[in-house]
């Protein structure tokens, strides 16, 4: 039986596996071998898996049945593909949990720098024609032995050993690798429900009985789908949150007086009670954005996107409200503009989303603006912000000033 679910779950893991490299590929069970990956457009296998599972890994055996009923089973395949040329054979693929013992032909059979096809076929056409060989597997050693020597060669040219595979209880920690499932309280929850739907699909694979619940294949693409939905359901999707808002003190604030931020709302006449609320925004969420990127919640290159995600939502604002301005348009009617400016892009930033898919504070949306604003004399222009209409006249004048 166990058996039986180390089939379904490796199957699961190697899907995973190949999907990062090659979206297109499809797995479907019990057909021609216990596991085939196909081809998506020709629907034709790619590769032929034999999974074997022993709780007790032990040695391979040369003689063993587990090797040498893999080798019928994929003669006995390759006849139902209308023997395909050697040019077109599937990989021909032996997993399991054992281990290949030393001087045997299981090593000579392994992917790398050691691989030699015809060392592991003239052994193995020793053993096969051995007469006292054991009687459960002479006839799939006949088998082999009745192949053209040619085709023989072509089979084992085809075959990879893959020994020493994880058992079934340890192959959880593979599985959570390969699916994108990172540490947390949720991960045990996120990898059920992807292994509970992957027995569903397993089922419709293996049901040929019920036109109506069977499947030809499961591909990447659908289980990265249903990856994707579960991690969002189950992982935890909001940054959080480790600064505790409050109001900050005389000191504080004044510590802020000589930079750039505060001289940006100053040039809009923005009261001093309310530069000392955006003072909190800003403050709290540069502490906030660096204990992120000290604990590895987000990446800087996220926190990058988001900057330029809300710049471009200060730029639209900006645009649209001095576009009706003139050289001659009095200095308070364009310090209102510019509290419009400030006040609407806050407004359009407060749903702004850290992290695709969560839910950040408005203030650390707020926050990040000020610390643009405060940068505009340094950054490219690409990158500066200011909420006054000729912010970049007045970043240079202090500039000149501070020389």
């Amino acid at each position: 039986m166990t058996g039986y679910l180390y089939q379904c779950e490796l199957a699961l893991l190697e899907l995973a596996e190949r999907g990062w490299s090659d979206p297109t590929v499809e797995v479907r069970m019990e057909l021609l071998d216990d596991i085939e990956f196909l081809d998506a457009d020709t629907h034709t296998p790619r590769e032929l898996l034999q999974s074997k599972h022993r709780e007790a890994a032990g040695p391979m055996s040369e003689t063993g049945k587990d090797f040498w009923r893999s080798v019928a089973s994929w003669i006995d395949a390759l006849k139902a593909l209308a023997e395909p040329s050697a040019a077109a054979l599937p990989l021909l693929r032996l997993v399991s949990t054992q281990v290949a013992p030393e001087e045997t032909f299981f090593l000579l059979l392994r992917n790398g720098p050691d691989r030699d096809v015809r060392g592991a076929l003239a052994r193995m056409e020793r053993i096969a024609s051995d007469a006292d060989g054991p009687v459960t597997t002479a006839k799939d050693r006949a088998l082999f032995m009745g192949l053209p020597p040619e085709r023989r060669y072509e089979l084992v040219n085809a075959m990879v050993i893959h020994d020493g595979a994880p058992v079934m209880s340890d192959l959880n920690p593979s599985l959570a690798k390969e699916l994108g499932i990172t540490p947390s309280d949720h991960a045990e929850a996120a990898l059920d429900a992807i292994k509970g739907w992957w027995y569903r699909m397993s089922v419709e694979l293996l049901e040929r009985r019920d036109p109506q619940r069977m499947r030809a294949s499961v591909g990447a693409q659908e289980l990265a789908c249903l990856r994707d939905e579960v991690l969002q359901r189950y992982m935890e999707k909001d940054l959080p949150i480790t600064e505790a808002l409050r109001n900050l003190t005389e000191a504080e604030i004044a510590g802020y007086g000589d930079q750039l931020v505060v001289s940006q709302m100053r040039w809009i006449d923005l009261p001093e009670d309310e530069i000392a609320m955006h003072l909190r925004s800003y403050h709290h969420a540069r502490a906030q954005r660096s204990e992120w990127l000290r604990t590895f919640k987000i990446t800087p290159e996220r926190l990058e996107e988001y900057e330029r995600e809300l710049h471009y939502e200060w730029e639209r604002t900006f645009r649209r409200y001095t576009r009706r301005l003139r050289g001659a348009t009095p200095d308070t009617e364009r310090q209102e503009v510019g509290q419009e400016v400030l006040d609407d892009t806050m407004d359009k930033v407060a749903g702004k989303p850290a992290r695709h898919g969560s839910t950040t504070a408005a203030w650390i949306g707020h926050g990040t603006l000020h610390g643009l604003a405060d940068q505009a004399d340094t950054v490219h222009p690409d990158r500066a912000l200011g909420w006054h209409p000729d912010y970049t006249d007045l970043c240079k004048q202090r500039g000149e000033q501070d020389q």
